[in-house]
């Protein structure tokens, strides 16, 4: 059974890359800018080549142009009148953008997509609960029929537990000496929800009995409905070996089960059971006790 706090590997990686540039630009989106500006390629030859060439026409350059290099907001500039200064919340000079320097503007953005992020990470958490719940939910489904642990519990929904393939409980007894049944599951008006996420399951409005037994005794599985009673047996001379997984045979009956017993080998009465997954109330108090 899974702990509900436990991620899935890739999600894992996928929160922990989203967290490690979320959390500190959150905090103070200057850091992540000039750590990542650290990785910027420098100006390529051509354009260190062409600024040289400006330097070296010098005056003559100079004298053609009508505003200032230090203009703002391409003010011209007059003779013995200083630049006029940008204002303080202006934009990054292209100088500042190379080493990381943010504005007030890309700061408020960073911190935005930063909110951004922490939001799909904690979504991805969720989602990730929503699987335990699901895989959890099938493993405990097992288990009440009575599969044992092994290599069928990392993927419950798919290999622990799962629609029957082959046997549907039809025919007749003919062994001696046969094997009974443990325990059987109504259908009809409680629907158990793990049955949505199993492999090839029994649907709601076709099943009114379920009944679980390993994939070795599936096919010797034997149901027969009678007026006063309905009597299921495995039709083996052996006992079922242990198992780690459940094939879960659907029993339409021929007229509602009303007061009928339900019994196996020699009249005992077989054990009714009503496995589900966990509600989302004790999902979440699960979550705040450690999962």
């Amino acid at each position: 059974m899974r702990n509900y706090w436990s991620l899935l590997p890739a999600i894992a990686v996928i929160v922990g890359l989203i967290l490690l540039y979320a959390i500190p630009t959150l905090i103070n989106p200057q850091w992540t800018s000039s750590i990542l500006a650290l990785f910027r390629q420098f100006p390529d030859a051509s354009l260190e080549l062409a600024e040289a060439s400006a330097k070296a026409a010098g005056p003559k350059a100079e004298s053609r142009q009508p505003v200032a290099v230090g203009a703002y907001a391409g003010q011209p500039q007059h003779a013995g009148v200083p630049p006029e200064q940008p204002p303080a919340d202006a934009e990054p000079t292209r100088a500042e953008q190379a080493a990381g320097v943010l504005g007030p503007q890309q700061i408020k953005s960073r911190r935005m997509l930063a909110i951004f992020m922490v939001c799909a990470a904690v979504a991805l958490i969720g989602f990730n609960v929503v699987l335990n719940r699901e895989a959890n939910g099938c493993y405990e489904a097992a288990k009440a029929w009575g599969a044992i642990d092994g290599k069928a519990d990392k993927d419950p929904c798919v290999n622990k537990i799962y629609g029957s393939f082959f046997g549907d409980g039809s025919g007749e007894a003919f062994e001696t000496k046969q094997q009974p049944v443990v325990a059987y599951q109504l259908v009809r008006g409680k629907k158990p929800t793990y049955l949505r996420w199993i492999q090839n399951a029994p649907k709601y409005d076709e099943s009114d009995l379920l009944i679980g037994t390993s994939m070795e005794c599936n096919l010797d599985l034997k149901v027969k409905e009678e007026a006063d009673r309905i009597s299921v047996l495995i039709d083996s001379d052996s006992p079922c070996p242990p198992s780690d997984d459940i094939s879960l045979t659907a029993v339409k009956l021929k007229k509602p089960l009303g007061d009928r017993e339900i019994v196996t080998v020699g009249d005992k009465p077989v054990k009714e059971i009503n496995p589900d997954v966990d509600s989302w109330p004790t999902v979440l108090k699960k979550l705040v006790t450690g999962g």
